[in-house]
Parts: structure tokens; C-alpha cells; sequence
């Protein structure tokens, strides 16, 4: 038996040495941690299960039978975070540049249909060269087989990626189905092609951080949601998003423990300016009726005029949408409108409540927007409010004119609550413009246009450019003072705590995509 029993703990011992003590150490050259390292740092200490190690590649082709290493450049496994049953992949970059084969693929797909069975999230810690390229065809099937369960448990269990290193060609295609991406600056990447064929199709002379390194997905696509400054960062990242999530569809976020105290807060109160064109910070807004420090938002730096990300109120879950009045006035425009419909969208998915912040003048105009399709890409951010069914409030603390006081949850698309701030302008325009078109024929007949075209922009002023006339229609419940929006929203929030609405019997709706 003891012979046996040696056997076993020189093949565990060579499984957890991946590729090698060489390789092990040119990754620490990199800034990169092993594959098993994120998992000690991911997991809860003597938590994490492994499954698979045993595993070999099938592959004969090219002299592969000669070089095959115990688990076949992947760790898979399951353990707790923070108490919490997940399931984990974390690619091993030392064995063949983390490179998918058939077998390694297999792998992933197991503990994906185990989450999937016990509703429990899964978590990819990408690092990985791509397609194995000795296997042909099933290292693509296998990359397949991940999307598909991918896409089956959209929806159904959060599923998060964070991107350690390469993730190249069909490999991008999988963290981007899944529900948030971090990448960790500097040395990691995604781009569907690299730099070399870029400069061979069109010319272009990029490096491979330009072309798809964190910061350029976190500014420029928005691909992913968090750029993280090192692998520490990123786990704990990983970490912190989970807090805010349920293990599946069918339960709701844990809530932390919290004692009621004084809820009031005097500083919203004189937080708006003066100047109803005056900038100011949607954020100081968030951080004062939300939870202290509890505040993580989401794709930070990309479509700044929207400020989305997840809060606790009285220790509840919370996502947060609001319009940014610092960025571009805060109006919407494609890339914020997507970016907003995409995290309504999770939301709604996983029981997470929302609430809007609503400062918003309008859709940006343009023809760089028309033609990038602020039609189908403001439609979804409608959409994606209308089909939501979770507790959802608005609160207006300024500007909602035309078609954008409609799509940021308004009464009229089911939103359960709205509020307004004595500061609230609810109009189909701003007062400037609506009286040059409503009175433009006295105007341009008086004998001084300018003084009466004053008159009139603020006869509209008085007339529209408040909260009352919305809230006479019943299209705001109530006209809140500033001060009194935490103690509002703790109480609406929990007289919804047990809503339910239900919906006609259909296979899925068609979102303008």
C-alpha cells in the first residue's frame, strides 16, 4: 500500500508543479502569479476541492504523446469565498502558454454543469495562448462547448471573468458572454485578432497593450468593466462583486446586518447648484443615500455620463443607474445607453433591485450618434427597464426632458416608485428652447424679441419646469426633500421586498440589439 500511496504523492506533487519550476519562475518574472497561486489567494483558506487533476491530453499528433503534463494547462475545482460555494477554472499559462485542448476544455465544462446543477457561481481565471493549435478542430469544439454552457447559464448563475493574461482569437468569446469582465493592467489582454495581422490587413502598426490591453477595453470598447492595477487587485475584486450577488437566479443577495440610525442628510439640501446648467457630481448623490463606503461601480471609465455599479441600503443589495450631469451634461448617447442596459439587464437577471438617479437633458444629438444607431442603442436601454420585474425606483433630482424622462425608468415603463426633488424639471425641453418654438411668432413680432423672448422662456419655466405637474398626473408619487431620500428609499424598498409580476407565457422578447 505504501508504494501505491507514494505513487499518488509524486503524481499530486508533479501535477501541482505545472510546467515546471523554470516556467513557474518566468511567470513571477512577468508580474504574473501560477494559475493554483490565484486560487489560494481567490479561496477561502482549505476550502478549494480540485477536480481533474489527473487529467492528460489525448493528442498524438506532432510528437505531443512525448510532452503531457497532469491536468492539462487548467486547475478546476470548487471551494467556498466568503462562506460561499463557487466553482472555479484557472488556466496554467506554464503548460503549453495555457493553450485549450480537448481535455482541458472537458474540464471547464464540468464544473460549469456542476454550477449550473447546485446554483452556484462560476468564476475563469483566464491566461491562455488561445486554441491548441497540434489539436485542429477539437480544441475549436471545445471552446464551443464552453460558449454554449456559457450561454446557458446566462441568467441562471452569475458567471464572472478575470483576464490574467492573453486571451486571444475565439477565446475572447466566452468571458464576453459572461456577466463581468476585470482585466489586470499591463499584462493582460483580449483582441479577436493580434497585432501582427493587424499590421498585415490593414497596415496598422499597434502593440498588443494598444490594441487590447486593460485600459483600452475599460476606456475605449468598455469590453471590460474593471482594469485593475495588479492580480491582487483583481481577486479582490472578484471578491467584492460577488458580495452583491445571489448564488443563482432563484435566491436574493445576502443582506448584511444593520441597525437603523439617524437616516436623514442634511447635505443633499444644498448639494444642487444654483444654476440649473451647472455641473455637479452624481456621485456625491450616491455616496450620501447609500450606505457609507459601500459603493462599487462599474465600467468606471468608460460612457462617463452614466454612473452604474452596486451599493447597500440599510445593509440590501442595490444596483445603482444614474446620469452623470459631470460628463457631457449627463445626457445619454450610445455607448452609455448600452452600457446601462446591459447592467439592468444583470440586475433584473440575478433579483437585485434598482434605483435611478435621473439627471438627464435629453439624448445627445449628432450625426455620429445617429448613424452609430442612437435609436436601437437608446431603445435598449428602454427595453431593458420595461422587461425588468425587480423593485425599482426613480429619484429626479434635476433635469428629465423628452424621450429620456421616459426610458430612465419612468411611471409610464413600471418603474413601482418615483420621486422627485423640489429642484425637478419635467418637461419635454428645456425652457430656452420650448419657448422659441412655442412663441416664436410673438417673439420675432415684438418690438424687443430678446426681452420678450425672456418673458415667455420663463412663463414656460413656471409652467412645466417644476416637479408639480407630474406629480398632480400621479407620474411622481411624491416630492421629496433631498434630505429625506435615504429614509424614502429604505421604506419603499422594503414595502417591495415581495413584489411579484408576472408575465405572459413567451419563449424570450427581441431585444433591438
Amino acid at each position: 500500500m505504501k508504494t501505491k500511496i507514494d505513487l499518488l504523492q509524486d503524481k499530486v506533487k508533479q501535477a501541482q508543479t505545472g510546467g515546471g519550476a523554470a516556467r513557474i519562475e518566468s511567470q513571477h518574472k512577468k508580474g504574473k502569479l501560477t494559475a493554483r497561486e490565484r486560487i489560494h489567494f481567490l479561496m477561502d483558506e482549505n476550502t478549494f476541492e480540485e477536480i481533474g487533476m489527473m487529467v492528460t491530453h489525448r493528442s498524438t499528433d506532432f510528437g505531443m504523446e512525448r510532452e503531457k503534463y497532469l491536468g492539462d494547462g487548467v486547475v478546476t475545482g470548487y471551494g467556498n469565498i466568503n462562506g460561499r460555494l463557487v466553482y472555479v477554472f484557472s488556466q496554467d499559462f506554464t503548460v503549453f502558454g495555457g493553450s485549450l485542448s480537448e481535455t482541458h476544455a472537458e474540464k471547464i465544462c464540468k464544473i460549469m454543469d456542476m454550477a449550473m446543477k447546485n446554483g452556484a457561481p462560476v468564476i475563469g481565471l483566464n491566461d491562455s495562448g488561445g486554441a491548441r493549435i497540434q489539436e485542429g478542430v477539437v480544441s475549436l469544439g471545445g471552446y464551443a462547448d464552453i460558449f454554449y454552457r456559457n450561454v446557458q447559464a446566462s441568467g441562471v448563475i452569475p458567471q464572472l471573468s478575470a483576464i490574467m493574461g492573453p486571451c486571444a482569437g475565439g477565446a475572447v468569446y466566452s468571458p464576453a458572454i459572461t456577466d463581468f469582465i476585470l482585466m489586470v493592467e499591463n499584462t493582460s489582454y483580449m483582441f479577436v485578432t493580434g497585432p501582427n495581422v493587424v499590421k498585415t490587413v490593414t497596415h496598422e502598426e499597434v502593440t498588443s497593450e494598444e490594441l487590447g490591453g486593460a485600459s483600452t477595453h475599460a476606456t475605449k470598447s468598455g469590453v471590460t468593466h474593471f482594469a485593475c492595477a495588479n492580480e491582487l487587485d483583481a481577486i479582490n475584486h472578484v471578491k467584492r462583486l460577488l458580495s452583491y450577488m445571489p448564488q443563482n437566479c432563484e435566491e436574493t443577495p445576502a443582506a448584511l446586518a444593520y441597525t437603523a440610525a439617524e437616516e436623514s442628510r442634511p447635505a443633499l439640501n444644498t448639494l444642487m447648484p444654483v444654476n440649473n446648467n451647472q455641473p455637479y457630481d452624481i456621485r456625491s448623490v450616491v455616496s450620501e443615500v447609500m450606505d457609507a463606503d459601500s459603493f462599487l461601480e462599474v465600467h468606471r471609465e468608460y460612457a462617463e455620463n452614466i454612473v452604474v455599479g452596486f451599493a447597500r441600503l440599510a445593509g440590501r443589495s442595490i444596483g445603482i443607474v444614474a446620469n452623470q450631469p459631470a460628463y457631457l451634461a449627463g445626457v445619454l448617447d450610445n455607448h452609455a445607453s448600452t452600457k446601462a442596459a446591459r447592467f439592468v439587464r444583470f440586475c433584473d437577471c440575478f433579483n437585485i433591485p434598482l434605483l435611478v438617479f435621473e439627471d438627464v437633458p435629453g439624448f445627445l444629438p449628432g450625426t455620429d450618434q445617429e448613424w452609430n444607431g442612437i435609436i436601437n442603442n437608446g431603445a435598449k436601454l428602454l427595453y431593458a427597464f420595461s422587461e425588468a420585474t425587480v423593485p425599482r425606483i426613480t429619484v429626479i433630482t434635476r433635469k428629465a426632458y423628452g424621450g429620456a424622462y421616459d426610458v430612465m425608468n419612468s411611471k409610464h415603463i413600471g418603474a413601482d416608485m418615483n420621486y422627485a426633488w423640489p429642484t425637478a424639471e419635467i418637461a419635454v425641453m428645456g425652457a430656452k428652447g420650448a419657448a422659441e418654438i412655442i412663441f416664436k411668432k410673438e417673439i420675432s413680432t415684438a418690438e424687443n424679441p430678446e426681452e420678450k423672448w425672456l418673458e415667455k422662456e420663463k412663463l414656460y419655466s413656471d409652467t412645466f419646469a417644476n416637479p408639480y405637474r407630474a406629480a398632480e398626473r400621479g407620474f411622481v408619487d411624491e416630492v421629496i426633500e433631498p434630505s429625506q431620500t435615504r429614509i424614502k428609499l429604505i421604506k419603499a424598498f422594503k414595502m417591495l421586498e415581495n413584489k411579484v409580476v408576472n408575465r405572459p407565457r413567451r419563449k424570450h422578447g427581441n431585444i433591438p440589439l
